[in-house]
């Protein structure tokens, strides 16, 4: 339970921040230019994508190669499918009602606010969450059963999401179930298969940062912080608050659990 470099896991923190910063920048711009700050929610899965394979190169002749690798090719597989949903499911809407609010409230320039309250915190959040991704390059003891644990609970939940996204872009598409809540398939389960799933993903990731005793501490706090964001912060929460004056809901939420998957009552 031990292997960590500390220097090299130290050093790549300046590159992580460097490349999510780059990717929430360069979205900034493409943001801007279009007038809708909405596709900043597509550059959130591609910003951990890219934090991820500049971990790995950084990372070579550090770290277990099979861990490097297996860690890299997850992140990408959960944040490449997030940002392609995102991107098809935003495809020919306005801008997003959350950031309307938020930019309704700029002292002054409703750019540079968004830049300030949106990118650069997104950014930040990035690099706190992928904390695992990164550590667990710089792991050089062969991998255990926390890793293959951590691989299966990543798939896992990657399939989860995609599944239930799958079901609700279906519900939609079906003018017959217009205005209806949808709970059936996984959404009878859950209140929320993708939030769901992507506690699954981030625990998973740190897990395959466990066999190092000193990556299993120093960066639990990603998947602590991202189930805090998950479940009480930007994702059900307010999502249910928005939701709550839907005709059928409150029933909807009497039946179905909140968050972890269980039978509908």
């Amino acid at each position: 339970m031990s292997g960590l470099d500390w220097n090299a896991f130290a050093a790549n923190l300046g590159w992580a921040a460097a490349a999510s910063l780059a990717v929430m920048l360069v979205t900034f711009a493409v943001a801007v230019r279009r007038g809708l700050h909405r596709i900043v929610d597509v550059a959130w899965g591609v910003a951990f994508t890219a934090v991820a394979v500049v971990s790995c190169l950084a990372s070579a002749g550090s770290g277990d190669p099979g861990r490097r690798y297996l860690v890299t090719v997850l992140t990408a597989l959960w944040g490449l499918r997030l940002a392609l949903h995102i991107a098809r499911r935003g495809r020919g809407h306005g801008e997003d009602p959350r950031y309307e609010q938020l930019l309704a409230k700029a002292p002054g320039s409703r750019n540079l606010y968004a830049l300030r309250m949106v990118y650069l915190v997104q950014g930040a959040l990035v690099w706190l969450v992928s904390l695992p991704v990164q550590a667990a390059q710089y792991v050089s003891v062969p991998m255990s059963a926390f890793a293959v644990v951590g691989a299966v609970l990543v798939v896992f939940g990657v399939g989860f999401e995609a599944v239930g996204d799958a079901q609700l872009a279906r519900f939609r598409r079906d003018p017959g179930r217009r205005g209806r809540i949808m709970d059936t398939g996984l959404w009878s389960w859950t209140r929320h298969p993708n939030y769901f799933g992507d506690f699954c993903v981030w625990w998973g990731l740190y897990l395959i940062a466990c066999d190092a005793a000193g990556a299993a501490v120093a960066t639990v706090v990603s998947p602590l912080v991202m189930s805090y964001l998950l479940i009480w912060g930007s994702g059900k929460r307010l999502l249910e608050r928005h939701m709550a004056e839907r005709p059928g809901y409150a029933a909807y939420m009497a039946r179905t659990s909140g968050f972890f998957p269980r039978p509908p009552k």
